[in-house]
Parts: C-alpha cells; sequence; structure tokens
C-alpha cells in the first residue's frame, strides 16, 4: 500500500482552501490533471472521499474536513520544523510574513519596513494585511508567523506582547473646530460614522461611546478610514480614527482634530505569535523594532 505524502497534503490543502481545481493547480504550480490525479490518488490512499464534486464548485465531506483538521497540525509543524532548522543555523531569519490591521498598516508599516530593512538588509519581508479574526486564522494555521494588531486576543495558543498605547481622537468638520469636545454620552446622540462590521477598531469606538451593538443614531459606515474622513469633511457626520492616522488621513480633508478628556478612548497595539514557534526569540526582536518604528511616527 502506497503512503501518503507531505506534497500530496500540500495539494490537499490548496483545494481545500481554493474550492477549484484549476486556481488550485495555480497555486500549487502544476497542471491540473496532476494535481486531479494526485488528490485521487490520495482518496485512494485513504480509502475514502475528501471532496464532494459537481459542476458548480468543489466542496470538502464530512471526511475532508476531519481530515483538513489533522493535514493543517502535520503541515504546521513540518514548518515549524524547517523554521527551527533555520533559526539555529542562521543568525536572524530568512524570511518572515507579517500580518497587520488594516488601521495601523498604512501608517505605521512604512517605518516598520525601513527599520527592518535597515537592521536586516537580506530578511525577505512579507506583508499581510487583513482583519484581526483573518490573521488569527492564518497564524494559527501556519501561513503567517506574527501579526501586529490591538490586544487583548486572548487565544491560549498564542503569545501576546504589548507595544505601546495609542489614544483615539475625534474627526469633525472644520466648521465645528470651536466647538465644545462631546463626551461619550453625548456621541450617542450624534451622527457617528463607523468602519463596517469585522474591524475591530469599530467595536473600539462603539465600547468608548457604550454602545453595545448595530449602529448609533443615523450612523454610516465606511471602509476605510480616508472613507470616514473624507465623509466628514463632506458635513455627513463625525467620526473616531487612531492618533497614528492623523497626519495621513487629515491632510487632504475639510476636517478639524479634537482630543478627548479623561477617560480618553484608547487601544493597546501588540504583537502575537504562536508559542509553539521556534522563532521567538527573532520575533521578540523584531517586535522591538515595531515599538521603536511608532515612536515620532510623524516625524
Amino acid at each position: 500500500m502506497n503512503k501518503l505524502t507531505l506534497k500530496q497534503l500540500r495539494y490537499f490543502e490548496a483545494l481545500a482552501k481554493e474550492g477549484h481545481f484549476g486556481r488550485a493547480a495555480d497555486v500549487c504550480a502544476i497542471s491540473q490533471p496532476a494535481l486531479s490525479m494526485q488528490i485521487k490518488e490520495l482518496e485512494e490512499i485513504l480509502g475514502s472521499t475528501l471532496f464532494e464534486r459537481n459542476a458548480r464548485q468543489i466542496r470538502l465531506t464530512g471526511f475532508g474536513e476531519d481530515f483538513s483538521l489533522r493535514a493543517k497540525e502535520i503541515l504546521r509543524s513540518v514548518d515549524e520544523l524547517s523554521e527551527f532548522a533555520q533559526a539555529t543555523m542562521d543568525s536572524f531569519l530568512a524570511r518572515v510574513r507579517i500580518g497587520i490591521i488594516p488601521t495601523i498598516a498604512p501608517y505605521l508599516l512604512p517605518k516598520i519596513m525601513g527599520n527592518l530593512t535597515y537592521e536586516y538588509p537580506t530578511l525577505d519581508i512579507q506583508i499581510r494585511e487583513t482583519q484581526t479574526e483573518k490573521l488569527i486564522e492564518e497564524l494559527e494555521e501556519g501561513r503567517i508567523d506574527t501579526a501586529i494588531l490591538a490586544l487583548p486576543i486572548a487565544e491560549p495558543s498564542l503569545t501576546e506582547i504589548p507595544l505601546f498605547d495609542e489614544e483615539f481622537v475625534l474627526v469633525r468638520n472644520e466648521d465645528d473646530h470651536d466647538k465644545p469636545v462631546p463626551d461619550s454620552e453625548e456621541l450617542r446622540e450624534m451622527r457617528l460614522l463607523l468602519l463596517e462590521e469585522g474591524h475591530c477598531f469599530r467595536d473600539q469606538a462603539l465600547s468608548f461611546c457604550n454602545i453595545r451593538s448595530g449602529l448609533p443614531k443615523e450612523g454610516l459606515e465606511g471602509s476605510s478610514l480616508s472613507t470616514l474622513v473624507q465623509m466628514v469633511g463632506a458635513g455627513l457626520g463625525i467620526t473616531l480614527i487612531p492618533e497614528m492616522a492623523v497626519p495621513v488621513e487629515t491632510r487632504s480633508a475639510s476636517v478639524a482634530i479634537a482630543r478627548f478628556k479623561e477617560p480618553k478612548p484608547k487601544r493597546m497595539i501588540g504583537m502575537i505569535w504562536r508559542k509553539s514557534s521556534s522563532m521567538v526569540e527573532q520575533l521578540e526582536e523584531i517586535s522591538k523594532i515595531v515599538k521603536r518604528s511608532a515612536v515620532n511616527l510623524d516625524g
């Protein structure tokens, strides 16, 4: 009886993720017939069907879903073993895959990249920008090595390293620059513009305003902080943005910035990685560079 191979597991993982033989074949850099043959051989070895196939889509069977969980654990362990060998041989890493949330990436990432490149000129830095939930999923599956986001995460399998606190500021139309700064209770009665569902910054803003769910009065949503600020400049309402976003997002909008009185809304920015990672020492060094990158961010 033939034994399954790591190559077959990677082909299986690609097909499970893409749900399409053609796209999965492209990801694996092989022909579609070759991929189909490998998946068929894998199913024969296992003695069970992994995928339901029809003209429109490919989906995992019940057995395939259970097999996928075990396959991911195996592939992640193999990748970590490779990283361990690399970390033992090299003074630093050859590659690091960093995830970062959209409300940090445009403002902090240029400094991080510059400082990392300066410290480690040969380091291959790969960036993945997406929302917190997706970053955690990809980190646990071994598709990224670390993530920069808002803490806490409270996942038992992940290490959290706090780096710095960041305040939120109020953005309102420039015609309102001399008005008193509203408190959290007053914000609930105003037209507060928020990021769409899925962004942790949205949840933090709602928490400050003591709004449990949904939108505040006459609320509107945007897909980015830039969109929200431009909407404020057009007179559609007010919004909150993180301090690091102010220099970039307000330079071309007709808005005014105001800072809240205590207790000020803020978030903790930090890094996370798998507790099982073989790159812990190197990631700790990278976290120091990220923290340093946040100092004098607008300078």
